[in-house]
């Protein structure tokens, strides 16, 4: 009988993953097919972790198959959602694989807010299982044989993955099972019996003496690295250490005994009895130190054949000189075995459930696109607006188109007239002062959603301080502090855009009460308007002069600078381009996005000749603006000034402005209601953010302090001392609880006997 090692499967705290992951969804992906999808992959996902860690698994590879499977989902669902401490945080706790707990207090366990850590653990759980499916294995047949090497090369290539990827994973010290020391240990076992399998297939096939030997060897080998490796440290259970000295021994002594062989083949008589006797040597420590856990008998009983017989054959014949084990020629070595590669998906059954689920990658990469893409709509389209505001300035302070309408001196000027009723169908006072009133309530509702978020936070964090003093080094988790300083820059960030806003507010409250009267004016039936407006001289004599066809001829060109403006504005806002393809294809070919490269070339692609019609109508109106001025100059020398027509001008001058300015204030007004709506939106994000990282923290900082308690009551409450001798002695039983016998421990490794061939 073969002695093969297997691993025991750790075991996991319920998670429920649907409440939180479902809340992203519905947060991040508005109403539609994908919510919807989404939402059933997410229920599907928590039955997933459900069949492959919340009930005991079958030693048979249906039961490895859900554990790839989860494996696999895990790996594809990581870049797709936010997980971490203080985003999305979802805190799974495990149980050490060789820790068995103690009568006052469970067992050694790790609660950590990381799917690289759920991702470790349900791997040590990938290999623990294989390593247990292989060692059922019957190695008496050659399917057995195959499917036993297979899993234990499994088994290796994922203790070593975890080896090579838990501090990364973990952040923070991992529990004894999964240290890198331990899984590297358990790796190098996994590997040396799957050396040792192919050695009993090689033997069963009844290969080459040579080609047998040098697999023994190898094993050997393996077995020897293993045994060194955790000769010093208690991180594996007790029983390891021996079964890896034995097998040392055993494979060495096979290669011995099939090296023998080959000597015999080549008439070295002498060398095959040194060879075994050596065989014999180590079969014999085994027996003497190691049978409780390995029975080398039929190794033994076969040894001491050939070596019976080798020695009566050289006494009797040969008389060939017995050398020296130390002189005897090294036996070669072939490994026929590797780890194999952890690559997802390692289930060939394997199907993502959020496979329409764009990366976080792509995500970031897309919300920072369109904040570039914002910002280059807003600019065009502000330095379009603000030329505009220049222009009308400018015609306002010139009194234009008016001071042409106005020859007659006694009634309203015609753009004057239009103006005042664009005033009224915009709704008038009435319209503007309703906003002006509304901006405050708005204004304190996001006051209040920030300042409750930011208060969530401080309370935790004062908790979490408070319970740190108290239980000082052992208070482990990460200090609250530390991880909200994103959440607390993101809240500063809005307290800064508040008071930004509030600044904006007020500017546009004083230019409201700076043109307040005479939008009132405006605002007043045509013949109270007509009767406000002073009257003057008329100035008939200039109707139908150069001067004055020169100046309509300039304005209609203005005119018609400010609706291509206003089309172009219509344009550039409509201007849309999906990203994802280009991001996700970026990511699939280079692993990263360069998004700030793609995005500003895009960008360039999309806006770049905007950007030259933009300039072109800014330098057209430029020009035509200075000959306006030239010749509005002309046209006043040629009107005949007096106190009447210059008081007239100033007023239709101020009536002109007060136009211009109230369609910007009430432009202003309207997009800072929107934009204080817009950001109830994001505050009430924020807030739920805010809300869910504190839930999780309490789900936490109640779990460690569960743990504490039960490690206090574990620690003696008061120092060893001498027991005198006559309490010591135990008192005789009686009855049928003196033939009971004690507890016996459970043993704290897997050991599973299969088949082997005869050596």
């Amino acid at each position: 009988m073969a002695t093969f090692i297997s691993v025991p499967l750790k075991k996991s705290s319920e998670v429920d993953l649907v409440k939180p992951l479902s809340k992203f969804v519905t947060s991040t992906y508005p109403a539609s097919e994908d919510q919807g999808e989404y939402l059933r992959a997410v229920e599907e996902l928590n039955k997933l972790r459900k069949s492959a860690l919340g009930r005991p698994l079958d030693k048979h590879e249906s039961s490895l198959e859900i554990l790839l499977r989860y494996y696999d989902q895990l790996c594809a669902v990581e870049p797709k959602f936010p997980f971490s401490e203080n985003q999305l945080c979802l805190t799974f706790t495990w149980k050490d694989a060789f820790d068995k707990g103690s009568l006052f207090g469970g067992s050694v366990k790790l609660a950590l807010a990381s799917l690289g850590y759920e991702k470790t653990c349900v791997l040590f759980n990938v290999a623990a299982l294989a390593s247990q499916i292989a060692s059922e294995q019957n190695l008496d047949n050659d399917e057995g044989l195959k499917t036993s090497a297979k899993y234990y090369q499994l088994a290796s290539g994922a203790f070593g993955h975890i080896k090579d990827t838990v501090l990364s994973a973990l952040n923070r010290e991992p529990t004894m099972d999964i240290s890198p020391e331990t899984v590297g240990t358990l790796s190098l076992i996994m590997l040396a019996q799957a050396q040792e399998v192919f050695f009993l297939k090689a033997t069963s096939d009844k290969m080459k003496d040579a080609v047998i030997a040098k697999l023994a060897n190898q094993a050997a080998d393996f077995y020897g690295d293993a045994f060194k490796q955790c000769q010093y440290k208690d991180n594996l259970p007790k029983e390891v250490l021996p079964v890896l000295a034995a097998k040392h021994c055993i494979m060495q002594a096979n290669a011995e005994l099939h090296q023998s062989v080959l000597a015999k083949q080549k008439k070295r008589f002498g060398e095959e009895i040194a060879r075994l006797q050596h065989a014999a040597e180590l079969v014999k420590t085994v027996a003497s130190r190691y049978d409780e856990y390995v029975s080398v008998k039929d190794l033994t009983d076969k040894i001491n054949r050939s070596l019976t017989a080798a020695k009566k054959d050289n006494d009797f014949i040969y008389h060939d000189r017995v050398p020296e084990v130390k002189d005897l020629e090294q036996i070669g070595k072939a490994a026929l075995v590797k780890p194999t590669a952890i690559t997802p998906p390692l289930s060939q059954k394997f199907s993502d459930l959020f496979e329409k689920m764009v990366p976080m990658a792509v995500q970031q990469s897309m919300s920072i696109y369109s904040q570039r893409k914002a910002e280059t709509v807003n600019r065009l389209v502000g330095t379009m607006r603000e030329a505009t505001n220049l222009c009308n300035g400018v015609l306002a302070s010139l009194n234009l188109p008016a001071a042409l309408e106005d020859l007659s001196g006694d009634s309203i000027p015609q753009s004057i007239a239009e103006k005042a009723r664009n005033v009224v169908q915009h709704g008038g006072l009435q319209s503007i002062e309703q906003l002006i009133k509304d901006l405050p309530e708005l204004l304190t509702r996001n006051r209040e959603i920030l300042d409750e978020s930011l208060k969530m936070l401080d309370n935790e964090e004062t908790t979490d301080n408070e319970l740190r003093t108290k239980f000082s080094q052992r208070w482990s988790r990460t200090p609250s502090g530390d991880l909200y300083k994103p959440l607390r820059a993101e809240g500063a960030n809005f307290r800064n855009i508040l008071d930004k806003a509030v600044q904006a507010d007020q500017v546009v409250r004083d230019r409201y009460n700076t043109h307040c009267d005479m939008i009132a004016l405006l605002c007043k039936p045509e013949n109270e308007l007509n009767a406000a407006i002073p009257s003057a001289n008329p100035t008939k004599t200039l109707q139908g002069s150069e001067v004055v066809n020169v100046l309509r001829s300039l304005l209609a060109q203005l005119e018609e600078v400010k609706k291509e403006r206003e089309t172009m504005e219509g344009e550039i806002k409509a201007v849309t381009f999906d990203m994802s393809t280009t991001f996700l294809t970026a990511l699939a070919q280079d692993g990263a996005i360069n998004e700030e490269q793609l995005s500003l070339g895009q960008l360039d692609q999309l806006y770049g000749s905007y950007n030259q019609r933009v300039q072109a109508s800014l330098r057209t109106q430029e020009e035509v603006l200075g000959k306006v001025q030239t010749s509005h100059q002309e046209f006043s020398s040629l009107k005949q000034s007096n106190a009447d027509s210059n008081q007239r001008e100033e007023v239709l001058k101020k009536l002109a402005s007060a136009h211009d300015s109230y369609m910007e204030i009430s432009n202003n007004l309207r997009e800072g209601t929107k934009f204080y709506n817009d950001l109830t939106e994001i505050l009430l994000k924020f807030q739920n953010k805010c809300s869910d990282i504190v839930f999780a923290r309490k789900t936490e900082r109640d779990e460690l302090l569960k743990d504490l308690q039960q490690s206090i009551a574990r620690e003696p409450s008061a120092p060893a001392f001498n027991v005198p001798a006559y309490q010591s002695t135990p008192a005789v039983p009686s009855g049928p609880a003196a033939l009971a016998p004690g507890p016996t421990p459970a043993p704290r490794t897997v050991f599973v006997s299969g088949y082997s061939a005869q050596h």
